[in-house]
């Protein structure tokens, strides 16, 4: 996933405690410059999905570029308006009516998952004044590359098909959610929001909004982001519908890693170390996808064989808790850091304490500054304090 080291060829990993989530500063600011860009370009609106990077510690700088946030939930949906600047977006595949109360008074725009649900809440939503509600739409599209990512799979749960819709009364629906893309470039997009417009334009002209959801490489330094620009600015002309974009990846796409520290060395069939960071607990998508995360100063080995190539493994039981097989100038010994790269989305949000394991400290680094703040550290009391 990662380009390029960037900046972090230049971090000394002695200035972090170990294991430690690192946000270089620059590179974050470098997306969020080239989102905002781009909604002025077309004249769209982009929210940050905090799914996938809700470190609310640069949420001043984050509110600096961007409209808002997306929120998957009551709690996101409250970290969002608490912690955030700008609109906040709610959408979950299930909503409870308990909830909807503090998510009414928390929301701009609470998008439901089936007719179903709006019709049970939408009404409710409306009198509270969260905005007209949303309805998340499924084109029957598929780009995913990963089955597991792929909202339009056949049996999915999650949106409406325009079969479904049908002659459904739109008079209470303000806009339609589509997401269907993950971590893919121009060309997906353009094709799924054909798709969309195929299946669901004839419904443009009762809504106020479409949110296009995220899954876009926007950030990337290959992306095509002059179509995507000419693209999005072309469907706003012509619908006049307000246009959202809810990147995640794309926010902070090279603007974190994981410091990592060896714990033991050793052979079988090949060379090891055991690293005080784990795949399985703070890099789960290094087994869900799978995919081998960039290692500073490494080289990723695509075939495991061959008495050169080391296995960076987690401190878990789990037998595949191993991260990637890489090529280094020189072996690393019991005490040395480790820089694994690429790792601020969909790692922070993710981690878990499996086998007791700690939870990474999270710092900020600034380049320009040299300077480097170590903003969190959790101890053994956010392991004990999520169970009874």
């Amino acid at each position: 996933m990662a380009e390029a080291p960037h900046n972090f060829a230049d971090f000394d990993a002695a200035r972090v405690p170990s294991p430690c989530f690192v946000i270089d500063l620059v590179r974050l600011e470098e997306n969020l410059r080239i989102l905002k860009r781009i909604a002025d370009a077309a004249d769209v609106k982009v929210l940050m999905a905090l799914k996938a990077f809700s470190c609310f510690a640069v949420a001043d700088l984050i509110g600096d570029y961007l409209s808002g946030t997306a929120a998957s939930g009551l709690w996101e949906a409250r970290l969002g308006a608490t912690r955030f600047k700008g609109e906040v977006h709610t959408y979950a595949p299930g909503l409870k009516p308990g909830q909807l109360d503090e998510l009414c008074g928390l929301s701009d725009h609470i998008i439901f998952n089936s007719l179903n649900q709006l019709e049970r809440f939408g009404g409710a939503v409306a009198d509270k004044g969260a905005g007209g509600p949303g309805l998340r739409v499924n084109p029957q599209h598929s780009e995913a590359e990963v089955p597991l990512y792929d909202p339009c799979a056949p049996g999915s749960r999650l949106g409406v098909t325009a079969g479904q819709l049908g002659e459904a009364d739109m008079s209470g629906i303000s806009g339609f959610h589509v997401h269907a893309l993950c971590d893919q470039g121009y060309a997906p997009f353009d094709r799924l929001l054909a798709a969309t417009e195929t299946a669901f334009g004839g419904w443009f002209g009762d809504i106020e909004w479409i949110n296009l959801g995220g899954g876009q490489l926007i950030t990337a330094k290959d992306y095509a982001t002059t179509l995507l620009v000419e693209r999005l600015a072309t469907l706003r002309q012509r619908t006049g519908l307000q246009v959202y974009l809810e990147p995640g990846t794309a926010v902070a796409l090279n603007a974190g890693a994981l410091v990592g520290e060896v714990l033991d060395c050793g052979w079988n069939d090949g060379p090891f170390a055991v690293l005080d960071c784990s795949a399985t607990c703070h890099m789960p998508d290094v087994i869900e996808t799978p995919y081998t995360p960039e290692l500073l100063g490494g080289q990723v080995v695509d075939d495991p064989g061959g008495h050169d190539a080391l296995r960076l493994c987690g401190p878990t039981c789990l037998a595949g808790d191993i991260i990637g097989t890489y090529r280094m100038a020189s072996p690393p010994e019991p005490g040395d850091r480790v820089v694994l790269l690429d790792q601020a989305y969909y790692t922070m949000v993710k981690a878990t304490t499996f086998n007791g394991t700690p939870l990474p400290a999270i710092a900020l680094w600034d380049l320009r500054a040299d300077t480097v703040e170590v903003i969190r550290r959790f101890g053994y009391e956010s392991f004990e304090g999520r169970l009874a």
